[in-house]
């Protein structure tokens, strides 16, 4: 049997961080924020950034699904979700907004390298990425799907798009055995 190897919430917050950030935009469901800190914490994600009327912790349901996510992630609260974009696109981080639009780019073709900075934006679990985001990212994921239905849910998607970002900004950790 495979140990798990596990790092301590002190380990964690020393370990170096993939150059990514997760900014959720006006999400509704305080369980899909902490699924966010617990996909976050799995991919050693820099920071979440939670805007507008995105439950913050400590609510009740974000501690029960992200399981303890919540103290080894770092994240910090927005008023809008334009802040946050201003925010990181002034420490250098390329803007990403995760979402379904003419001109976006199917995942497996994003062209990211190694240690890149990328933000993505998560949009709300009805409205999507707000307009005014869109308009200011710098391009656009689209994740393929290839059934009847046209998206997935917010925690799915996270999981999907920061491994598939994982994999090309950090080779390092996933070579890990």
């Amino acid at each position: 049997m495979l140990a798990l190897n596990r790092l301590s919430v002190e380990s964690y917050k020393e370990t170096p961080k993939t150059p990514i950030i997760v900014i959720l935009d006006n999400i509704r469901s305080a369980h899909n924020v902490g699924s966010a800190f617990r996909t976050s914490d799995a991919f050693l994600v820099q920071e979440i950034a939670l805007c507008g009327i995105t439950a913050q912790p400590p609510h009740r349901e974000i501690l029960k699904t992200a399981i303890g996510a919540t103290k080894s992630v770092a994240w910090q609260h927005f008023e809008n979700t334009q802040e946050a974009v201003a925010h990181y696109r002034a420490e250098g981080f390329q803007i990403a907004a995760i979402e379904q639009a003419e001109g976006s780019i199917a995942l497996q073709n994003v062209s990211v390298q190694a240690q890149d900075k990328v933000a993505v934006v998560f949009g709300n679990e009805v409205k999507g990425v707000d307009q005014d985001i869109m308009n200011t990212v710098d391009f656009c994921i689209e994740i393929p799907q290839f059934g009847t239905k046209h998206s997935f849910n917010i925690s799915v998607s996270m999981g999907i798009v920061l491994w598939s970002l994982a994999q090309k900004i950090r080779p390092d950790l996933i070579a890990q055995e």
